[in-house]
C-alpha cells in the first residue's frame, strides 16, 4: 500500500466529536477511568494539539496504535519528529516523550494484542472498514498500514 493511499484512511468524523467530548469530561474530572492525552504541535499551525489515546504497556515499554493512518495526530507526531507530552488524569505533571514509529515486524505483536487492549477502538476500525474483523490476525495484518509508536521518556 502506498503512503498516499495510507494517508487517505481517515478517522470517521464522529470520532473527533467523541474525542472532544472525552477531553471536556476529562477536564471537568468526570471520567471514571484514566485517559492519557498526547499533546504535540500542529504541523501547520504549531499550536498544541491534544489527542486522547489508549496507551498499552508490554515488556516494560509503552505503545500507541494509529488506527487511522491519515489521522491528524499521526501527521503531527511525524512532523514534530516524535516529540510531545503525555499527560494522565492522575494529577502528575505532563511527561515529555518521544514517539518512535516501529517497523511492520515490530508493530505486528502490538497490533495483534490490540483487540483485547482496545476493543471499542477496534470496533470503530472495523465499522470504518480499516480492519476486516476484530481479531488478532486481522489487526496483525495491518502491520505496515496502521502505524504503531513506542513511547519513551524524552
Amino acid at each position: 500500500m502506498t503512503d498516499d493511499l495510507r494517508s487517505r484512511i481517515r478517522a470517521p468524523h464522529h470520532l473527533k466529536e467523541m474525542n472532544d467530548g472525552f477531553l471536556a469530561r476529562r477536564e471537568r474530572g468526570e471520567l471514571p477511568f484514566d485517559l492519557p492525552v498526547l499533546t504535540v504541535p500542529g504541523r501547520r499551525s504549531g499550536a498544541p494539539r491534544a489527542t486522547p489515546l489508549t496507551v498499552h504497556s508490554a515488556g516494560g515499554a509503552r505503545f500507541v496504535v494509529g488506527g487511522f493512518p491519515g489521522a491528524d495526530w499521526i501527521g503531527n507526531v511525524r512532523a514534530a519528529r516524535g516529540r510531545g507530552t503525555l499527560s494522565s488524569t492522575n494529577g502528575a505533571e505532563p511527561e515529555p516523550v518521544i514517539l518512535t514509529e516501529l517497523s511492520a515486524a515490530q508493530a505486528r505483536p502490538v497490533l495483534e494484542a490490540w483487540p483485547e487492549i482496545a476493543p471499542d477502538g477496534v470496533a470503530i476500525m472495523v465499522a470504518a472498514g480499516v480492519a476486516a474483523e476484530p481479531t488478532p490476525a486481522a489487526l496483525g495484518a495491518l502491520a505496515g498500514v496502521c502505524p504503531v509508536f513506542r513511547i519513551d521518556p524524552a
